[in-house]
């Protein structure tokens, strides 16, 4: 019955566009203020100490979240990496085999605004979601955070990460995560770092509202 409809990731337009023709994707707004790596953000002790290469989450450890399977068998073949994850963790992940696999590093809940700190520190950057009607049709705001900050990022396929395919390395299988981190390594430089942060300073508030009074004005 709405004159529009509006959504903030691709999968949830195409849901809309089922029952309205009139749906569009807005995109989403996200506030960089934090995230820049600069002199001003320091790695955390806790973080520095660790060994490199380091492939890390930061965010909040729910299983119904999560696929803890992806860090269980990135962390199994790749023993020479260390899977660091920040954030606070569910019964599910507190009872995880992760905690027994000497690679992986617990660092626990941290303030948000020390969340940049985390992330200098990280060689790459994971999303590693599992799939389910709870997070099919997310929009990741965090892998915009993680691009601003210019790291290469390793995500699961979902048809809302299909507007970061150019920029962000994205996987099907707990095995395409091993081998798409080893590219990520390999390749990264000044250059992709660049381009990574400037997509993501594109996904701004003020291009958010545009978008949704551009949509407006097409069906008026």
């Amino acid at each position: 019955k709405s004159n529009l409809c509006v959504a903030n990731s691709v999968y949830l337009a195409n849901y809309c566009k089922q029952y309205n023709p009139n749906s569009f994707y807005v995109g989403q707004g996200c506030d960089f203020t934090l995230f820049k790596n600069d002199e001003s953000v320091k790695v955390p002790e806790n973080l520095a100490v660790i060994p490199k290469p380091i492939v890390g989450y930061v965010g909040a450890l729910l299983s119904i979240r999560l696929d803890e399977q992806i860090l269980l068998h990135l962390a199994q073949q790749k023993p020479e990496w260390s899977v660091v994850l920040v954030g606070p963790e569910d019964e599910d992940f507190k009872a995880s085999k992760l905690h027994q696999t000497l690679n992986v590093h617990f660092l626990g809940p941290q303030k948000p605004e020390s969340l940049p700190s985390y992330i200098k520190g990280f060689d790459i950057c994971l999303n590693p979601q599992a799939l389910n009607p709870l997070t099919i049709g997310n929009y990741p705001r965090k892998i915009d955070e993680y691009l601003a900050m210019g790291k290469p990022t390793l995500a699961t396929k979902t048809e809302a990460m299909s507007v970061f395919e150019d920029y962000v390395y994205i996987a099907e299988t707990k095995e395409d995560y091993v081998k798409l981190a080893e590219k990520a390594l390999t390749e990264n430089n000044p250059e992709l770092e660049q381009k990574r942060i400037d997509f993501a300073k594109t996904h701004t508030w003020e291009k958010n509202v545009a978008e949704i009074y551009k949509a407006i004005e097409s069906v008026q």
